[in-house]
């Protein structure tokens, strides 16, 4: 099946258009039913309450653009059904009736829905052999993981203005471009939907934010980036490419690994609230919301950039990309561990 680019460009301008329509209604079901982020002095610093819901309207938009501009699949089904458990998820989780132990038994339901359906990490292309399939609970445990793992990093990341939101779209770009360099007319309908709804939203999210996207909106954008970037396929050069989704989506994982590392290292529990984020450790060296979170896509923009490069240039350069890549983020590590927080 060939890309249908017109059909994308429909998909996309449907699902920003929807993006755009919606939030502000959703904005104002939030402040209707209550559920709004009050200012607590130390995480939420915003003046005034501030709804949500934004997540319902991303969830919406993509969900209503593809009704309309795409057909289904057993795997678009089980992307989707996975996507809505997700979403109810959090939207119990914003609602604050949620035990951390019964969120996470929320994201394994909705892992077991997208694994069902045939969405994994296929052995073979990992380990660059003939398929293993008297051993599916590897693919099955390490797909998980990867699903799970990447919900609680854009939750991480979705502590200031526009950040969250901003990440996963310049992200959701990379994994576009991924897409249709291979020619794989499915992730691309799904990604543009995706991106479409989120900078839709982003419109209204972007510093001084008018709603949030809650819990509800972190958790659905990282299962269904996960998903996307684990179905793709990246190593049609050489086994290298396989570091691709992980750079595209490199500055989300990097988030929750410097968060927890640096918890880790106070002793504290990761996943207290705390200001050990990238972006509160950059906002203490002095720049603005609106600096910190523009110089964290450009970060991502460089991470996406290198995994692209990864993927379409030969083993050694690509060795390379990695290796100065990983090294980088070294570094950037050991720079924002100097920078000192408060605690309180």
């Amino acid at each position: 099946m060939k890309i249908e680019y017109f059909r994308l460009a429909m998909i996309f301008v449907l699902a920003l258009g929807l993006g755009l329509y919606l939030t502000p209604l959703m904005a104002l079901a939030g402040r209707r039913f209550g559920l709004v982020a009050k200012p607590d002095g130390k995480l939420r610093l915003q003046k005034e309450p501030v709804p949500y819901m934004g997540g319902i309207a991303i969830y919406l938009s993509f969900l209503l653009a593809l009704v309309f501009g795409f057909g289904f699949e057993k795997q678009v089904v089980g992307l989707l059904l996975g996507g809505t458990i997700i979403i109810l998820v959090g939207l119990i989780d914003d609602f604050g009736v949620m035990t951390p132990w019964m969120k996470l038994f929320g994201q394994v339901v909705a892992v077991i829905a997208m694994l069902k359906s045939g969405i994994s990490l296929e052995m073979q292309m990992i380990l660059d052999i003939e398929p293993i399939p008297e051993f599916p609970i590897i693919s099955y445990f390490l797909s998980g993981l990867w699903l799970i793992v990447l919900m609680n990093a854009f939750n991480f990341l979705d502590i200031e203005d526009g950040l969250a939101g901003g990440v996963a779209f310049f992200s959701g770009l990379g994994l576009l471009v991924v897409s249709l360099i291979n020619q794989e007319p499915v992730i691309s309908a799904l990604t543009c939907a995706l991106i479409g709804g989120i900078l839709g939203f982003l419109f209204y999210n972007f510093q001084p934010a008018k709603i949030y996207m809650g819990d509800t909106g972190s958790l659905f954008l990282g299962i269904m980036l996960a998903a996307l970037a684990m179905i793709g396929k990246y190593t049609e050069h050489h086994s290298l490419g396989l570091f691709t989704p992980t750079l595209i989506l490199g500055t989300a994982l990097f988030e929750i690994c410097f968060t927890s590392f640096a918890r880790l290292i106070q002793r504290k529990p990761i996943m207290q609230g705390s200001p050990d984020h990238i972006a509160k450790r950059l906002k203490k060296l002095g720049l603005s919301v609106k600096k910190t979170v523009l110089l964290i896509y450009f970060l991502t923009l460089i991470l996406s950039g290198a995994g692209l490069l990864v993927m379409i240039s030969s083993f050694q350069f690509a060795l390379v990309i990695i290796l100065v890549s990983f090294a980088f983020l070294l570094l950037f590590t050991l720079f924002l561990l100097l920078v000192k927080i408060d605690n309180k």
